[in-house]
Parts: C-alpha cells; sequence; structure tokens
C-alpha cells in the first residue's frame, strides 16, 4: 500500500501516519513506518539541534532548492515505491506549498518550478505505482489557528495570517495532481481514532489485491495462533 499524506501543518498529517502505520501493522504484520523529513529544516530522519535547525534556515534559496530537490529525487529513484509500501507526509506537495511562500524557491517561472516539478515527481510514483493513493488532510482556518496557539511546532514556517492562503494551496495541488486514488479527511471536529476510521473505510477501495490478501493471510495465521494457545 503506498499513501502520500498531504495537508497544512496541524491538520495532522503525521499523527494519522503513525495511526495508519499500527493499523496497518495489526492489519498485515508489517511496518511501513511514515517517512515525515520533507519540511524544512527537518530534511533528515533524526531531529535536530536548534544550531543544526538555524544553520540549515541561514543557507541560499537556490542551496534549499537542490537539496530539497534532490531527496524528493532520491526517494523517487531508490525503489522507495517500487518496493510495494511506503506512508510518506508530505514529500513533493509539502515542498511545492512551502517552497515558494517562505524559502524564497519554486514559484512559477522560477527555479525548479514545484508545481511543474510535482507533475514530474507524479508521473515516475504512477509509472512504479499506478495504485498510490493521494490524502489530503485539512481543517477549518480556527481550528489550524487555535492548534498552533496550543501546540506550536519546532521550526514551523506556518504563520497565522497565512493560513488560509496555505489550505488554499494545498487543495490546488491536490485537485491538480495526476495521481487518480484520492481521499480527503476533516480533522477539524474529530479525534485520531475517528479520522483513522474514516481513512479505513475510504480507502478500501484502493486496496491491491496484494493488500487484501496480506491481510487475509496475517488474520488466518493470527487465528490460528490463537486457537493453538487456547
Amino acid at each position: 500500500m503506498n499513501l502520500i499524506l498531504v495537508g497544512i501543518e496541524y491538520s495532522g498529517t503525521t499523527t494519522l501516519a503513525d495511526a495508519i502505520t499500527d493499523w496497518f501493522m495489526d492489519e498485515t504484520g508489517l511496518n511501513i513506518g511514515p517517512h515525515d523529513h520533507f519540511k524544512l529544516p527537518h530534511f533528515v530522519h533524526e531531529p535536530l539541534t536548534d544550531e543544526e535547525q538555524r544553520l540549515v534556515l541561514a543557507l541560499s534559496p537556490q542551496v534549499l532548492e537542490q537539496l530539497q530537490r534532490h531527496q524528493i529525487e532520491y526517494h523517487l529513484q531508490d525503489g522507495f515505491f517500487e518496493s510495494g509500501d511506503a506512508n510518506t507526509c508530505g514529500f513533493y506537495i509539502e515542498d511545492a506549498v512551502y517552497g515558494p511562500l517562505y524559502w524564497g524557491y519554486g514559484g512559477p517561472g522560477e527555479l525548479g518550478d514545484r508545481t511543474l516539478y510535482s507533475r514530474h515527481c507524479e508521473d515516475v510514483i504512477l509509472e512504479y505505482e499506478p495504485e498510490t493513493v493521494l490524502i489530503l488532510l485539512t481543517a477549518t482556518p480556527e481550528v489550524i489557528a487555535k492548534r498552533m496557539k496550543e501546540s506550536p511546532h519546532s521550526s514551523s514556517p506556518l504563520k497565522e495570517e497565512d493560513i488560509e492562503l496555505v489550505l488554499r494551496r494545498f487543495q490546488q495541488e491536490f485537485d491538480t495532481s495526476r495521481i487518480r486514488n484520492k481521499i480527503t479527511l476533516d480533522t477539524s471536529m474529530v479525534a485520531v481514532e475517528e479520522t483513522l476510521t474514516e481513512f479505513v473505510a475510504e480507502v478500501d477501495p484502493f486496496l491491491t489485491d496484494a493488500d487484501r490478501n496480506r491481510m487475509r493471510y496475517h488474520r488466518r495465521l493470527h487465528h490460528g495462533t490463537a486457537e493453538m494457545l487456547r
């Protein structure tokens, strides 16, 4: 199962990706732990120190653009999607939204135009894994602003006055995506458990035969083990 979760900060992409990881482990016994390192300055797996974050953000737009493009291209070309399972947050769509707005690169006609680059990314993804599912998480501007105040993220680029713009940009990138299998989840007034339940229902039509076979096998294996322990 190949998933790409996108959405404005504070919409719950990381929280849901973690919940999906646990659900998929329960259903198949397999770990598709999320890749969630595509938002500057957090572009590596391990947390950066405050000083490391400051140094990253001090880089020029030209260097940041190349840095992000190289890591996105790496995940496109190393068999990441060809392997059959991925649970990815943000990825190239996140960069297409935040790059032009906050980091000084990737706008229309600019260096590494990110909307054009996004379509290239999707051509590669669909060649490897045409059943990839794109999931947009959204929430009302009021809810996003409230979460920003109550639980601010470290080094978040998002500004309160930009919330409505960023929501629109994620919606635009989602709408124009070439990925055919799409799900929208509104997290405004629901707990993660409810969002996960909605995801499970919405993703069911997009499960591949391989996904369903692995789930059936795991259930039979789990049932057989439970019977032996009685």
